[in-house]
């Protein structure tokens, strides 16, 4: 595929405006182009009249001409060779694991870990204090309608993470130059999110879309054969010669203690776990 930069169309601009842009950039025939996929569509108000900028990939009907095109427009900053922007999975589960791996916590952080070790298939255990997300949005509520405090279910603790109950923006300044938050946005997107958060310039999914999604990833790591349990606090974590060899968890629900055997652990705390902090 080509990348074309720096397309710059009205606001409201014709249905044909952009396939025109494109071929125009390209000086190619309409029937030589196959498709055109928006990667990014971001605004230009620096001057009385708004534009939109767009950046396309554009897959050619012949892809003998790529190359040929791409040497011909070589001097074309705006015109450069598609990156490749598939993520591809570290490593594979080997066979006959003997211990699965633990996530602690899960929000953000929490959620992809878990999701990416069980495509990997280790069939992770998440522990989460907090509960589930539904749960959790009726807790909220009654917070901030009440004036009811849950100290382990609230805009803090719970499935999805504190960011459940704001909004769902997604943007950063960080550079991606392996653009591995495409995974994270196509994966957004495989849950329920729109569609147009893989190109708008500054994506957010909206709370009320945020809880469908978080269960549909959760649900997703169930199906590969992890596991998420929640009201369950770790509360020591057992070191043996510099390894961690597993953890204490407390059941919130019937204050009973356990020991849960690990040799990898991802502690995915967020900001708020003072007391996890102070244990640590």
């Amino acid at each position: 595929m080509i990348r074309l930069s720096e397309i710059k169309l009205p606001l409201d601009p014709p249905a044909d405006a952009l396939p025109r842009a494109v071929q125009g950039l390209l000086g190619v025939e309409p029937d030589a182009v196959a498709h055109i996929h928006v990667h990014k569509r971001s605004f230009d108000a620096r001057k009385v009249d708004l534009l939109q900028v767009y950046i396309v990939d554009v897959t050619l009907v012949d892809a003998g001409l790529e190359p040929v095109l791409l040497a011909k427009l070589a001097g074309n900053p705006r015109v450069t060779p598609s990156p490749d922007m598939v993520y591809r999975l570290p490593a594979r589960a080997p066979a006959g694991l003997p211990l699965r791996p633990v996530v602690v916590g899960f929000g953000p952080c929490g959620i992809f870990c878990a999701l990416l070790l069980a495509q990997m298939g280790f069939k992770p255990i998440v522990l989460e204090r907090g509960k589930t997300v539904r749960q959790r949005t009726r807790d909220t509520w009654g917070l901030w309608r009440k004036s009811v405090l849950d100290p382990e279910s609230n805009v803090q603790f719970g499935e999805g993470g504190a960011g459940t109950f704001s909004d769902g923006k997604l943007y950063s300044q960080i550079k991606d130059p392996r653009f591995l938050g495409r995974k994270v946005m196509e994966e957004f997107v495989k849950a329920g999110a729109p569609p147009e958060i893989l190109y708008v310039a500054h994506p957010h999914i909206g709370t009320f879309k945020l809880v469908k999604v978080v269960e549909t990833m959760r649900a997703e790591i169930v199906a590969l054969g992890g596991e998420v349990r929640f009201e369950q606090r770790v509360t020591d974590v057992e070191i043996e010669d510099g390894q961690v060899r597993g953890l204490t968890v407390l059941d919130q629900q019937t204050g009973t203690t356990s020991e849960l055997r690990a040799d990898h652990v991802v502690m995915a705390l967020g900001h708020s776990s003072r007391d996890t902090f102070a244990m640590l």
